[in-house]
């Protein structure tokens, strides 16, 4: 748990830290841009009314509802499992960081401030709470597939006679490696 709080706190710091600061830049400039990466990566100032990427603008009061649902269940889901990945730890941090971050901007100011302007993809304005929250889902699903893997690579290696192959170079129909090493064992084989 300690290492989704320390995850979460450097999360809504590292976001509210570049809003404050590069909102006060960004807005003194005549256009609210500025080029960091002519054509490819700009930062741009937007207030951002809606959910993701600007999606159902003016309702900030159910996002709140839900932004806040979904940071208590993640951190009772870390609280009640206590998950052994660090993986799980972090990324259950991140989600939770970066909701939170931005979940401060909706009740501070009314929206989120978004800076990130990735202009090669021609994609939404976005900020670094945001990123936590995708970095956060996508390194869930790594580490949750990759445990689901180890589980069941570990049930086959223990896995009963009925599901072990034959014993390589028995007779067919002689049993599993494990029935024959309990013959040659008794003296049967």
């Amino acid at each position: 748990m300690i290492i989704t709080i320390l995850v979460i706190v450097l999360s809504v710091v590292a976001d509210q830290v570049s809003k404050h600061f590069l909102a006060a830049f960004l807005t003194g400039l005549e256009n609210r841009s500025y080029r960091l990466i002519p054509d490819v990566l700009h930062l741009t100032y937007l207030e951002n009314r809606g959910a993701a990427f600007g999606m159902l603008s003016e309702h900030r009061w159910v996002f709140m509802v839900f932004s806040v649902v979904g940071i208590a269940a993640i951190l009772l889901l870390v609280a009640k499992e206590k998950p052994a990945s660090r993986w799980v730890q972090v990324a259950a941090g991140l989600i939770a960081g970066g909701g939170i971050a931005n979940m401060i901007d909706r009740v501070r100011l009314g929206y989120v401030v978004d800076f990130i302007d990735c202009r090669f993809v021609d994609f939404y304005v976005f900020n670094i709470a945001d990123s936590c929250v995708t970095v956060g889902c996508a390194i869930y699903f790594v580490a949750v597939l990759v445990e689901e893997i180890r589980a069941y690579r570990k049930k086959k290696a223990d896995g009963t006679p009925e599901e072990t192959a034959d014993t390589p170079g028995a007779p067919e129909g002689e049993g599993s490696a494990p029935e024959a090493e309990e013959k040659e064992r008794r003296g049967d084989a």
